[in-house]
């Protein structure tokens, strides 16, 4: 009994010393909050205000409130058609650089409280929240640092002012996934009756840091938006275009909201101390507010697909303004398009041909971490080299000849993001063809190329890092090509 005893204990010290062990993360690493934001990949941005009702982009911040006054106000019909539309939340325009608040902030009589609509009586804020639960929604609000219409802009007291309300949207409407920070800090305005140009120092008036201690306190699952993150950054262009190569990292503590870093924010900082991922904000109309005008410029479903490609596709979230109109209703041209868009997408993505398919990996790190978890609809799986290697590749057996033209590629980013060089192949009339290249993956890329019939589909990360991790690939062969 004894010898059996020591027999078992002998196997189970052996097993755990030849346990191989999965690979230590690499760089900055995306936090809880910001791997909830990653996963959310597309949702919409709702900008309403007076400038809905005096056809402007920017209001001078003396609008009356009388102005403010939808028709038929119904923020159900907002999520309704954002879930149908695939969406994962709603990011509202609670104050825009006019001054004018949605909710009825204690703190100002530029709001919904004093204007005509329902008697001063409803809170847009409110609805909506309520709308998001009903469809599933994530609810998320952008507050604007610039005030034209607060007659101590430009001074400290502000500061105070602006944090208040702040407290009053973090307190007040429930979980909110994303606080968005814009980068639009100053110049000419109403400022209470001055009417004058007010400049501030955006690196320091805000008082940022001291500012985003509030909405971690508040919201501690809330990211937070703006030219420098802290948590998420703009692309850097409005135009919908995220950057091939795509690094999740950046030097934030070198930025700051409103400076002139366009040129940095798409591409990141492939050594980036911090883990800043990027946002695709785009309107579905030319403009931001709705304009009647532009009722027949609406992008079509084929535009919003190109987006996607160039957002969700180049490891960006997709943020897509779909103004309301003066009713407080999304305008019929927007939702048919956005209805179409979801189908086109569902299209794209009908039948993942990689799913089951047998797959092979030279090099691996063990069986824990084999060319399997790539198709196993696992996201928590993945396969990995030994810490020697920096390169590898994976082959899936499609088994017969197939048609192919898209490809997902996803790594497991909790060990940090490490690709730097990366070629997709197809095995045809006996060789290796590349269909791809490209140089980061991170949360996920998305790469389309001519339809190519092949047994064969081949990833090779040809630098990396450290040895590659790779989560997830899929497979398809999306029509109309």
């Amino acid at each position: 009994m004894k010898k059996l005893s020591f027999l078992l204990f002998s196997l189970i010290i052996l097993s755990a010393c030849t346990e191989v062990l999965p690979p230590e993360p690499i760089g900055p690493v995306p936090s809880d909050r910001q791997l909830a934001w990653h996963e959310m990949e597309y949702y919409m941005f709702a900008h309403f205000t007076v400038n809905t009702f005096t056809d402007k982009e920017w209001g001078y911040g003396d609008e009356k409130e009388s102005v403010f006054n939808p028709s038929e106000l119904d923020c159900s019909q907002w999520a309704k058609v954002a879930k149908d539309a695939g969406m994962k939340g709603i990011i509202i325009t609670a104050k825009h650089h006019d001054g004018f608040c949605l909710w009825p902030s204690a703190y100002t009589k530029h709001s919904v409280k004093n204007s005509k609509w329902a008697e001063g009586k409803r809170d847009v804020l409110k609805e909506l929240r309520q709308a998001c639960d009903d469809n599933g929604l994530k609810f998320g609000v952008y507050l604007s640092p610039w005030d034209r219409n607060s007659a101590v802009y430009g001074t400290p007291d502000y500061i105070t002012y602006y944090r208040n309300q702040l407290n009053e949207l973090l307190t007040t409407y429930g979980d909110v996934f994303e606080v968005w920070f814009d980068g639009a800090n100053g110049g000419d305005g109403f400022y209470g009756g001055a009417r004058e140009t007010r400049k501030i120092d955006n690196k320091t008036y805000y008082d940022w840091p001291n500012t985003h201690k509030i909405v971690r306190e508040l919201q501690p699952d809330a990211v937070m938006f703006s030219d420098a993150g802290p948590d998420v950054r703009w692309v850097g262009n409005e135009s919908g275009m995220g950057s091939l190569t795509n690094w999740s990292l950046l030097n934030r503590d070198q930025m700051f909201p409103g400076g002139n870093f366009a040129k940095i924010l798409g591409e990141g900082h492939e050594d980036g101390r911090f883990w800043v991922p990027a946002e695709v904000d785009v309107s579905i109309r030319p403009g931001w507010f709705y304009h009647e005008s532009q009722d027949s410029l609406v992008r079509t479903p084929e535009n919003l697909m190109e987006l996607y490609y160039s957002s969700v596709g180049r490891n960006s979230n997709l943020l897509l303004n779909v103004p309301p109109d003066r009713r407080g209703l999304l305008h019929e041209n927007d939702v048919k398009a956005l209805l179409a868009f979801n189908e086109l997408r569902k299209k794209e993505f009908t039948t993942d041909l990689a799913k089951g398919k047998k797959v092979s990996a030279p090099e691996s790190r063990g069986k824990l971490f084999n060319g399997s978890n790539v198709n196993d609809g696992d996201p928590e799986t993945y396969w990995a080299t030994s810490d020697s290697k920096t390169t590898g590749e994976i082959i899936i057996d499609l088994v017969t000849e197939t048609e192919v033209n898209r490809i997902i590629i996803q790594e497991y980013i909790k060990l940090g993001q490490r690709v730097q060089e990366f070629e997709v192949s197809a095995f045809d009339n006996g060789k290796w063809t590349q269909v791809i290249n490209g140089t980061t993956i991170g949360h996920k890329v998305i790469r389309k190329f001519p339809v190519i019939k092949t047994s064969k589909i081949r990833l090779a990360v040809n630098k990396s890092k450290a040895c590659p991790v790779i989560s997830n690939i899929e497979l398809y062969r999306a029509p109309g090509e």
